[in-house]
């Protein structure tokens, strides 16, 4: 079997070393790719953009893919899984109306609210100082959401009322016409990956990610500076509760738009301090970097369960398999990200990194002239597995001291959560 994953992030790089070790995929192909992915066994990146469409139909018959598995959510958003099906060809990833459900955030809490999903209160508006009227009555703290894809970075935690106004006028500043304002919950914010077949829906185990790029989760979002996985906040029992009060509703709400949704539904969810479980946000795609935790966790063969989805077999498969102990994956980004940084460092130390134990995934790399170079804000993620928190935590480290660029940085304290319990 043959498949091709679309993008080129840490989450591709995960997903095409997870498809190679299904038995039945002989070879995997990347478009675009990064260095990760061109230096991966059996792995060919292709330079297709995430969103030329009839190159990648050209690919697929041209080299008889079995599979199209789609990483990012722009290329979801744009459809083309509508464009792919139509061509006759087999995807893993929601259509362009699914997609809507992280493209739109007004339209994925009006889905929440039809479909009773516990979610914090929220209005919606598309003139700023309507917003701003409705900021002063509430007060602070408050969340302020751009209503459109924003590479993860488009919500602001505003504390104060003077950061709020000003998240609104950025946030029309930067051409988004709808704002959501979501009231402000407390406590623990979890990711749910769940893969369904638009019918059956099987949740993933539960991941932690930690957003803002300075420890302590100080300082501005990012895309996320780490991740482990599972994560002991989600007991067995509150693991129930989200799919029976979150992850069942949300696609029999979608089954009632007529949605034929087959990918991966993403809960994001605020556990609080009473072990309540509150949605805050849907994804359409694999989350980034909660994927190089969850995937290297997961024993099933990675494309029998995505073939199950895009086939709408899912039910027919038996229960997804684990490895005992936890995973924990540490991003190492460039200096000044989440602002400006530059490019074209050259990598060290990742053979010695790997040569630990643990697994490198790249995201923001290019192979130049057989030279690594950075390529982007998140250049890669080190992740380690061990029996139990502390000893993946001391592992992903330990691995990430063999590796350098010029100006690399990461925390040092991922999974601090975990280790302060």
């Amino acid at each position: 079997m043959k498949a091709l994953v679309v993008g080129n992030g840490g989450r591709e790089h995960a997903l095409a070393w997870k498809l190679l070790q299904s038995p039945q995929v002989d070879q995997v192909f990347c478009c675009p790719g990064n260095g990760g992915t061109a230096t991966l066994k059996n792995c060919q990146n292709i330079a297709i953009a995430v969103d030329d469409f009839p190159a990648m139909v050209e690919l697929v018959n041209k080299e008889a893919i079995d599979l199209v598995v789609v990483g990012p959510e722009l290329p979801l958003s744009l459809g083309i899984t509508d464009y792919l099906r139509e061509h006759n060809i087999k995807v893993f990833g929601p259509d362009k109306a699914g997609a809507t459900i992280e493209a739109s955030k007004s339209w994925a809490k009006d889905l929440m609210v039809s479909a009773n999903v516990p979610t914090a209160k929220s209005a919606t508006f598309t003139d700023g100082e309507e917003a701003k009227k409705y900021i002063q009555q509430q007060g602070a703290p408050i969340v302020v959401k751009a209503d459109g894809l924003a590479a993860g970075k488009g919500v602001v935690v505003a504390m104060t009322l003077d950061e709020a106004l000003g998240a609104i006028d950025e946030l029309f500043a930067q051409n988004f016409s709808t704002v959501v304002v979501e009231e402000f919950l407390t406590g623990q914010e979890v990711s749910v990956l769940a893969l369904t077949d638009g019918v059956t829906i099987r949740p993933l185990i539960a991941a932690q990610d930690h957003k803002q790029v300075g420890e302590g989760d100080t300082g501005a979002n990012t895309g996320g500076m780490g991740a482990y996985a599972p994560t002991p906040l989600v007991t067995p029992e509150l693991g129930d509760r989200i799919y029976t009060e979150v992850l069942q509703p949300t696609l029999k709400a979608l089954q009632d738009k007529g949605i034929d949704y087959r990918g991966v539904l993403y809960a994001g969810l605020m556990i609080t301090p009473e072990g309540e479980p509150k949605t805050l946000e849907f994804n359409c795609r694999f989350g980034d970097p909660e994927t190089q935790a969850v995937l290297p966790m997961l024993k099933t063969s990675l494309f029998d369960v995505l073939l199950a989805c895009a086939d709408q077999n899912l039910a027919s498969l038996p229960p997804l398999e684990w490895q005992e102990g936890s995973a924990v994956c540490v991003v190492g980004a460039s200096a000044g990200y989440p602002g400006s940084y530059e490019k074209g460092k050259e990598i060290t130390g990742i053979t010695e990194a790997e040569n630990t134990g643990a697994t490198v995934f790249h995201a923001g790399t290019k192979l130049s002239d057989d030279r690594l170079l950075t390529d982007g804000g998140r250049v890669l993620g080190v992740t380690a597995i061990a029996d139990d928190f502390q000893g993946a935590i001391a592992s992903a480290y330990h691995a990430m001291d063999k590796i350098s660029f010029e100006g690399i940085y990461f925390r040092r304290d991922i999974g601090h959560r975990i280790m302060n319990n």
